[in-house]
């Protein structure tokens, strides 16, 4: 998507049109500006951007981070006044390329002036920069330590004034203490008021197991893509919750320097799996969608294998028995309230169970996207799925663009006013792209 486009909510029917001149991953933030309404976005190159939200006029742009692979993938957080805007990377995916210097970007989390897009602080997630290292096998000089990325929308605390962001894994040696963590920061300041790492000396790019610039740590990979959500307890206290590609869910103390309340397992875990995209809750449940799929290196031709694309020497082979499914766990403890199974692919070619799209939920229905291009509801109290939808398919746009759906991955359902909007066709790990948005409402209407 390269664009980002207002329409009306019951007829799609388009306003106005904005080209951003970069691939846009982040959600679009609504909010109040001045006696108007601005909609905030990030995009690749580390672009923000401010847009008028009646007339699709631009009001600001600022490059947020100069580094050459920085991206923003997850949404901007607007409070008062006051953008919080996280920074990512996809220096790990070219670190593949044996040539490569790997590896200098450090994640950060970077505080802008919503009214004039004047950046008011940055911190960096690792404080120090890259310094020369240990040589590659091929004898190039190595960079360290990197990574950290921030992949996920911020979350705030006005209890406390503070900003929580969980991390990804460093890029190269040597490894550090907020890779793989839950960060709180001053909202003021950007001061780091407490770090929680959960897992520790993970370093990863996709040049391993065995190329030039994989690290020696080599993984596990398991980076924090989910945002951390807070909620408050029946006793009164508070917790910070977050699923992590290594198939755990973490509940940290925020106002006891992010002591680990509990920890569950829901999934076996892996590079692109474990919970990939977010979690959501309700007063009483968290709920958690797990992507399990696994990833072997065969060849295309091995029965239920599914090829990467021409920049990847990775393939996919379907294993329709992985893990997958979603949960409800209590908040106070983490115990399992129930646990439903994906339904399963049948004898669907190249379909993956994998439910990595982000969670949401209503009072009493929680909705979950996977790979196999399903969008399916569930009741919040029982998990029994309440109905099942599958995007996959050609539509004709109201746009007059012929669309696709597909896969559903990354961000979730949006719920509100009756109607249920979900994004079809995303071909990120060789399932099925698409370039669908689709509006789906209880009456039909």
């Amino acid at each position: 998507m390269e664009s980002s486009i207002r329409s009306t909510p019951k007829s799609g029917c388009t306003y106005w049109q904005f080209e951003a001149g970069k691939p846009v991953r982040s959600a679009v933030v609504i909010g109040p500006r001045g006696a108007g309404w601005a909609a905030y976005f990030g995009a690749a190159g580390a672009n923000v951007y401010a847009i008028d939200a009646l007339t699709g006029t631009m009001l600001w742009t600022i490059k947020v981070d100069q580094y050459p692979t920085a991206i923003i993938t997850g949404a901007p957080t607007l409070v008062g006044t006051t953008l919080f805007v996280p920074v990512s990377s996809y220096e790990e995916a070219k670190a593949r390329d044996a040539s490569y210097r790997c590896c200098t970007f450090r994640g950060s989390v970077v505080a802008l002036d919503a009214a004039l897009g004047k950046i008011l602080w940055k911190t960096y997630t690792i404080a120090q920069e890259a310094k020369p290292g240990a040589l590659s096998t091929a004898g190039s000089q190595m960079m360290g330590p990197s990574g950290a990325a921030i992949w996920s929308a911020p979350t705030y605390d006005s209890a406390s004034q503070r900003l929580y962001v969980t991390t990804g894994d460093n890029y190269s040696d040597p490894t550090t203490e907020m890779s793989d963590a839950f960060l709180a920061l001053g909202a003021g300041s950007g001061d780091l008021a407490w770090a929680r790492q959960i897992t520790s000396g993970d370093a990863f790019t996709v040049a391993c197991p065995k190329g030039m610039n994989c690290p020696k740590s080599n993984g596990p990979d398991f980076d924090f893509g989910s945002s951390a959500v807070l909620a408050s307890l029946s006793d009164g206290g508070r917790i910070l919750v977050a699923g992590q590609k290594s198939g755990v869910v973490t509940a940290l103390d925020p106002d006891h320097g992010g002591e680990i309340v509990w920890q569950k397992r829901v999934g076996n875990g892996g590079k692109l799996g474990g919970v990939q995209w977010g979690v959501a809750a309700d007063e009483n449940n968290l709920y958690v969608a797990v992507s399990d799929p696994q990833f072997h290196p065969v060849e295309p031709t091995t029965p239920g294998a599914q090829s990467l694309g021409p920049a990847s020497s990775v393939t996919l082979l379907i294993d329709s028995n992985a893990g997958v499914g979603l949960w409800a766990l209590k908040l106070e403890t983490g115990e399992e309230v129930w646990r439903t199974p994906h339904p399963g692919c049948g004898d669907v070619p190249g379909c993956s169970p994998a439910q990595s799209a982000a969670v949401s939920a209503i009072p009493g229905l929680v909705f979950s996207g996977g790979l196999d291009g399903h969008l399916r509801a569930y009741l919040a109290e029982s998990g029994k799925i309440a109905w099942d939808m599958d995007t996959k398919g050609d539509y004709q746009g109201v746009n007059g663009v012929v669309a696709k759906g597909g896969s559903i991955d990354g961000g979730g359902a949006v719920v509100v006013d009756g109607m249920v909007y979900v994004g079809s066709g995303s071909g990120f790990v060789g399932t099925a792209p698409g370039n669908a948005l689709l509006a789906y409402s209880i009456d039909g209407l």
